[in-house]
């Protein structure tokens, strides 16, 4: 399954716990299905992080689009107000959500052009062209696809 798909249902799955939890304050037996909805969207989120998924871009939608879907289903569910001021802040969101995910995306661009040698260097030696290595410079370092993994620390014993 894709990561797009899967970060779907952590979206879908935390807003219908915060929407439940609402409903929660008349209806107690809905506490379980927040329980199950939060734990539902952790494992999904777990699971996008896992394909390879920026944390920042994945927590970023995933949040960005919870607040926009409770805002607007509270609005239609419980009667709550949907103001100028309100959807305002949702286009707000959008567009931060938006320039997160282009960041990203250049962000990743800039690391994929330092690794294929085209700042200068032939790639071979793991260096960047300024005298340090591209690998050790860097918290994370790519992987062959692309997905960022924690650089190793060393235990010294």
């Amino acid at each position: 399954m894709s990561a797009w798909l899967l970060l779907i249902g952590a979206i879908l799955s935390e807003v219908t716990a915060t929407l439940s939890l609402r409903g929660a304050l008349d209806h107690s037996a809905l506490y379980v299905v927040v329980v199950a909805g939060y734990a539902l969207s952790f494992g999904f989120l777990a699971l996008v992080l896992r394909r390879g998924m920026g944390l920042g871009v994945a927590y970023g939608i995933w949040a960005a689009c919870g607040v926009v879907l409770t805002a607007i289903l509270s609005a239609l569910l419980f009667g709550e107000a949907f103001t100028v001021l309100k959807a305002s802040g949702i286009v707000l969101i959008a567009a931060g959500v938006a320039v997160v995910e282009i960041g990203s995306h250049r962000a990743r661009g800039t690391v994929d052009a330092r690794s294929d040698g085209s700042d200068g260097s032939d790639g071979s030696d793991g260096s960047d062209g300024s005298g340090g290595s591209v690998a050790a410079d860097a918290p994370h370092a790519p992987d062959a696809l692309g997905a960022a993994e924690p650089a190793r620390r060393r235990e010294d014993a």
